[in-house]
């Protein structure tokens, strides 16, 4: 096929972001963000790559998604790059959720739109979003085809065992209860170049992956596929995360509306954006906490330590379900920038064939690298995510496109 672009796009209630890549050797051409979309003070900024382009920032009222995708289009037009170019292949969505129907990227018709809104009660927060993203995609670009890649698809392939709750097995399935796991397209694609990191091929090694972010989870991934990751319904579960509580014993929303009288709606906020690093300490950046730490600050230091020890027992709990580990990945903001949090990870799991090398991990690279030592059982890595490639990736596959090795 002679056109080689794909435009990704991930959707949020005021936001968008973007990138434009050309699969025909993986290089970006533009990267862009609309933020404050529907208020007076909304700004889009794009940064043309490769084309000696200086980056552009423009303010003013973005009235809705339409206009945003609209003004996205301008900017790229001006460097050549527009959405009306024969060089544009496809346009790549971001979908938070696609429940258990929807394991591989999928070109969107109005049927695989419909279902994509039917998944709304168990994404609130994210699939109104993706629906309105990828409609208005599909209204300038209908000739078009545009492909919605799923956070949950990579999970798709845990088993039962791993995705069923305990709960009744009538309730579950009448309300579409399960475990989902999110942060599927950066798991697949970060336990992918491990393999390349190792000289192997995906399907011959075990892999932990821990995504630490603002959001963080982690998976167990055997030879390519996914057997168990810590969030489940919803990205609540799991991990310590920036805002989010992680696991958390149920028993604590009923006793919070008895005793506290609190709300359904105000637990959902105290536990989604009241925990986690901002509930125990008051900050959810790393860098400040370790700030913290470092001049003295006690509870700044529990919230780290209570961080690391959820972290510690998903390394081990995804050790026993994998019964073998050939490395333990770790990706994300959090995970490829913050050495100290690498180090107390893997610090005392010596006898599980862990062992850092202190100077490689101080290291810092842009590229993947092994921070463990030669004498290592276990591979410890750092490889950086590149959802926005797996996603173009994904999608020019899709529709035929020969992607480059």
């Amino acid at each position: 096929m002679t056109a080689t672009r794909v435009l990704v796009l991930n959707s949020g209630s005021s936001s968008v972001k973007y990138q434009l890549l050309d699969m025909g050797n993986g290089s970006r051409l533009a990267v862009g963000l609309v933020e404050r979309i529907g208020e007076q003070t909304s700004r889009l900024v794009h940064t043309p790559l490769g084309t000696g382009g200086e980056k552009r920032e423009r303010t003013g009222p973005i009235a809705d998604h339409e206009a945003a995708l609209r003004a996205v289009s301008e900017e790229l037009s001006a460097d050549g790059l527009g959405l009306d170019s024969p060089d544009l292949a496809a346009i790549g969505h971001r979908v938070v959720h696609g429940g258990s129907r929807f394991s591989e990227p999928t070109v969107v018709d109005d049927e695989v739109l419909a279902e994509i809104e039917r998944l709304i009660p168990v994404a609130p927060l994210h699939n109104p979003a993706n629906v309105t993203g990828i409609r208005t995609a599909r209204a300038l670009r209908p000739d078009l085809p545009q492909v919605a890649v799923f956070d949950t698809a990579f999970h798709t392939t845990m088993p039962e065992s791993a995705a069923r709750y305990a709960i009744d097995v009538e309730t579950a399935d009448t309300h579409r209860i399960r475990r989902y796991g999110f942060h599927g397209t950066s798991h697949a694609y970060v336990s992918r170049e491990t393999a390349k990191l190792l000289g192997k091929a995906p399907e011959d090694i075990n892999v932990i992956v821990l995504h630490l972010g603002n959001g963080a989870s982690a998976s167990a991934v055997a030879g390519g596929r996914c057997m168990d990751t810590s969030m489940g319904l919803t990205p609540l579960e799991g991990l310590v995360m920036g805002t989010r509580s992680g696991d958390i014993d149920p028993a604590v929303t009923f006793h919070l509306q008895r005793v506290a009288g609190m709300s359904t709606d105000e637990i959902d906020v105290l536990l989604n954006k009241k925990s986690g690093l901002v509930g125990l300490c008051g900050d959810n950046d790393m860098r400040e906490i370790r700030r913290r730490i470092d001049a003295g600050d006690r509870s700044a230091l529990l919230a780290f330590e209570i961080y690391i020890h959820r972290l510690k027992k998903y390394i081990g709990a995804y050790y026993a379900v994998l019964g073998r580990v050939d490395a333990v990945v770790f990706t994300a903001g959090v995970g490829e920038n913050a050495a100290p949090v690498r180090a107390a990870a893997v610090a005392g799991l010596e006898e599980l064939g862990l062992a850092l090398d202190s100077a490689r991990n101080e290291e810092r690279s842009e590229g993947a690298r092994i921070i463990s030592t030669p004498y290592a059982r276990v591979t410890v890595a750092v490889v950086p995510t590149d959802e926005e490639l797996e996603i173009a990736r994904q999608t020019f596959a899709l529709i035929g496109g020969e992607l480059p090795d």
